[in-house]
């Protein structure tokens, strides 16, 4: 099968060899840019690219720039790197298209998750559309959800909101990101309505609702509990 190939754009050498040694073992093929212009250049030469770890501050053009310059011409999923963490500069990554905002300093571990969370929402968990995990399974293509064999009924909503948490199994999630990210940016709801459709979701996976924990003050996260 072949690798999905990752770009990271960082001037920072020691940086980039991090990120590179942990998506090399999780099975990634890497290449590397040390700022914005070289990243264009790799970009617009290897047509192979499936996803762009991005750092915001780099000499020659920054991340912004870069990230405005490929979204010209590409839908590439692209996850920035800052030290900064404030709230703006949050909301004009997700305005420039940014799939994935992670603030320095970051867990590699984290990373190597989003991006295969990533990866999985867009390339396809398989080639047929199915997800499983923990004994729950997701037909995409059908739009059918079966817990331990059994087929069970989801409304539209309650089923986009299990497969964008089985997408992202092991990561936290806010509430705030999930409303962004199943009910879409131009939703004037607020939190309570997430917290609705989980309890009636837990309620129809029956004894597999437990995968769904809720992080206090912050949101959800599926998880599937290891066997020891």
């Amino acid at each position: 099968m072949e690798k999905n190939k990752i770009l990271i754009v960082d001037d920072e050498a020691r940086m980039r060899k991090l990120v590179k040694d942990f998506l090399t073992k999780s099975g990634y093929e890497v290449t590397e840019a040390e700022d914005g212009s070289a990243a264009l250049d790799l970009f617009y030469e290897d047509k192979n690219i499936a996803l762009i770890i991005l750092d915001v501050m780099m000499p020659k053009m920054d991340g912004w720039e870069v990230c405005k310059e490929i979204r010209k011409t590409s839908q590439i999923p692209i996850i920035m790197l800052t030290a900064r963490s404030e709230e703006r500069d949050e909301l004009l990554g997700f305005q420039l298209g940014v799939d994935e905002y992670i603030s320095k300093p970051f867990s590699p571990k984290i990373l190597v998750a989003r991006v295969e969370a990533i990866l999985r929402r867009t390339t396809g968990a398989t080639a047929d559309g199915r997800m499983e995990a923990g004994g729950v399974v997701i037909d995409k293509t059908a739009h059918s959800v079966e817990v331990d064999g059994e087929m069970i009924e989801l409304s539209y909503k309650e089923f986009e909101l299990l497969t964008y948490f089985m997408e992202n199994q092991g990561i936290a999630l806010s509430r705030e990101k999930i409303l962004n990210s199943v009910w879409n940016y131009d939703y004037f709801g607020d939190a309570r309505t997430i917290d609705t459709h989980v309890k009636k979701l837990r309620s129809k996976l029956g004894e597999k609702g437990d995968l769904i924990q809720t992080i206090w003050g912050l949101g959800y996260k599926f998880e599937v509990k290891e066997k020891e």
